[in-house]
């Protein structure tokens, strides 16, 4: 092709490149949710909703669609149209519910766009329990093996897999006890189970009243939202199960849709007024890129096929 044909062309690129309609140009942008109202997943979106809106000047919603470990949310945000108006408040679960066998595609049917916050499961009992700190816990569990019960928010749920990781690092073994995730801890203070392995959003605000006590958190370090809650490595446990919350979208969502959506996610994220919110929650804003989140999330889907085949829940 001559050197005038290629320059047309190039500036007919540029004119159509110019013409197309920026992002958003119709709403609502829909944020699916795996898990109930009142959850922490739910809480936490629908603080991250808001301050989309007011970035990208469009009505961004909650929709929960709960169920499977949060396989019914994944597969209906992958079955729709790849052009930013459809996410997914996507966690680990992408990974414990594939792994799990509850999905039939993994994190590649997705194409990230940010992390926003990581949260710390925490395992706790009732304020008025008789164990007042994790060890004890354990030794109860140790006299009666396979006796003690514990809540969790669903077969194969990150919350399901800390606990049993817990346990086998303790060298012993309780009744994990799936229910839906807005269940767990109304279970708990209903005295169905011994304890709880939850994130912090479902626990703080009891946690604060005295109606739960918190006896570890189980990641590899202190969290700064129960700053005075050792964690399970410092009482001798070796177990670290961080939990992130981002955004997701269809594979083959537009490049430029992305890049709105991770904008208005990082101001969002960064913001004084988001830092308030979570410090009450008891989230860390955490932003992360897309590019930089995905390669998180590649690594972390290994490490958790690894901890799921080790202690018996890959299938």
């Amino acid at each position: 092709m001559k050197a005038g044909s290629l320059l047309v062309w190039a500036l007919l690129a540029a004119v159509v490149q110019a013409q197309e309609p920026s992002f958003p140009q119709k709403g609502p942008i829909e944020i699916t949710v795996l898990f109930p109202a009142g959850t922490s997943a739910d809480v936490t979106a629908r603080l991250l909703a808001d301050g989309m809106s007011k970035q990208l000047g469009a009505k961004v919603l909650v929709v929960n669609r709960p169920g499977a470990g949060g396989a019914i949310g994944y597969k209906y945000v992958a079955a729709q149209k790849a052009d930013g108006y459809s996410v997914v408040w996507n966690s680990n679960s992408i990974s414990t519910t594939y792994h799990s066998g509850m999905l039939p595609f993994d994190y590649r049917a997705f194409d990230t766009v940010a992390r926003v916050l990581v949260e710390s499961p925490v395992i706790a009992v009732r304020g008025d329990s008789k164990w007042k700190t994790l060890a004890e816990l354990v030794a109860e569990a140790k006299s009666r093996p396979k006796q003690v019960t514990v809540g969790n928010s669903g077969i194969g749920s990150h919350t399901h897999i800390s606990s049993v990781a817990l346990f086998k690092a303790a060298g012993t073994e309780v009744v994990d006890v799936p229910f839906g995730a807005a269940q767990v801890v109304p279970s708990l203070l209903g005295a169905q189970v011994d304890a709880v392995v939850q994130l912090p959003a479902a626990l703080s605000g009891y946690a604060k009243t005295g109606q739960v006590r918190l006896l570890a958190v189980l990641i590899s370090g202190r969290d700064p939202a129960f700053s005075d809650v050792p964690s399970a490595r410092e009482q001798g446990f070796d177990v670290s199960l961080e939990a992130w919350r981002g955004i997701a979208v269809p594979k083959g969502t537009p490049k430029a849709a992305i890049a709105a959506l991770e904008g208005a996610i990082r101001k969002t994220a960064e913001s004084p007024d988001f830092a308030q919110a979570s410090e009450r929650l008891g989230v860390r804003p955490a932003f992360m890129p897309a590019e930089e989140f995905r390669n998180l999330v590649a690594k972390e889907d290994a490490e958790l096929a690894r901890i799921m085949q080790l202690i018996g829940l890959k299938k």
